[in-house]
């Protein structure tokens, strides 16, 4: 045999058991990938210190539990000054409702008569001043002083009735209406500032496992970073890839076997979620041989059967 011959011969031999393998590893019929839960990352809304971290790594919390309280001294600070606002503009409203005291009443109707008093007295001295000018005893002048003295005992009589009137009427709708207002704004701010407040206990938004605390006590967290990182309780899911050909084959929503490391029982899950598009190289790049190898990530839920499986471990799901 010629040394050509057998070089073909070889590669010819090498060709069919890769096609051989290609076909049996696209034609093994499982989706391979491992149990996860859901992340829940908490996140810090404010860049303060880490004062105290209640709940140990790996624990097991209900929804509600602190996880980690951050240093909430200034911002309580900035809740009281907002409750002393709320307090100050309900105040001022209670006060424009209630209207004037009786004092302040009394006070006016006494102002009132007083201002009437003096100007029957100086109407008195404009009549006498008038009198004794038109006989020509008295001057000009004299006349002119007591009009002038006459006409400000009446203005005097005006302004205080009016104020005894606006008194006894109490305070106009629009006062009220922009009292109210203002209340309403305290209130509101007073809400924001007190949810900030709550915002620096982080708690567990629900039930799960503490998976990490990315940050220690005593340091400074950034805003947006996590500070407390969550699993979901309940069963696990198998997220996996879905080969290119199995792809149409598959729906939310359908039930498909699932298998797990280390068991020989089976389970029933159904796919919650299948990517729309693949995990790699995009189809129209490829030829129709190499569109075999794309992948489509899917998750499948297990049924709570299977809620004691811890996540990460290997899993593989059986294509239909």
């Amino acid at each position: 045999m010629s040394w050509n011959v057998f070089v073909k011969s070889q590669v010819a031999s090498l060709t069919l058991v890769l096609f051989l393998t290609g076909c049996q590893e696209n034609d093994n019929g499982l989706a391979l990938g491992s149990l996860e839960r859901d992340r829940i990352a908490l996140t810090a809304t404010s860049a303060q210190f880490i004062v105290d971290l209640p709940v140990a790594e790996g624990t097991l919390v209900e929804a509600g539990t602190v996880l980690v309280r951050l240093d909430d001294t200034q911002q309580q600070a900035e809740v009281d000054r907002a409750a002393a606002e709320v307090s100050k503009a309900a105040a001022v409203l209670e006060r424009l409702r209630n209207g004037a005291r009786e004092e302040e009443l009394a006070a006016a109707r006494a102002d009132a008569a007083g201002a009437r008093a003096a100007l029957i007295e100086t109407i008195q001295t404009f009549e006498r001043a008038k009198d004794l000018s038109e006989r020509g005893t008295a001057s000009k002048a004299s006349y002119d002083a007591a009009r002038a003295s006459r006409d400000a005992a009446e203005a005097s009589l005006k302004s205080a009735e009016e104020q005894l009137r606006q008194l006894v009427n109490g305070a106009r709708p629009e006062d009220l209406k922009a009292a109210e207002a203002d209340l309403a704004a305290a209130t509101a701010n007073l809400a924001s500032m007190e949810a900030v407040l709550s915002d620096l206990t982080i708690i567990a938004s629900r039930t799960g496992r503490l998976d990490s605390l990315p940050w220690n006590l005593g340091e400074r967290v950034t805003v947006g970073s996590p500070v407390a990182v969550m699993l979901a309780d309940g069963s696990p899911f198998a997220r996996v890839y879905i080969p290119e050909p199995y792809r149409v084959k598959i729906s939310k929503g359908d039930t498909l076997t699932v298998r797990v490391d280390g068991l020989e029982d089976t389970f029933e899950g159904i796919v919650r979620s299948i990517s729309s598009d693949p995990a790699y190289t995009p189809y129209y790049a490829l030829n129709q041989e190499e569109r075999a190898r794309l992948m489509y990530l899917a998750e499948v839920q297990l049924p709570d059967s299977a809620s004691g499986l811890p996540s990460g471990i290997p899993a593989q799901v059986v294509l239909p």
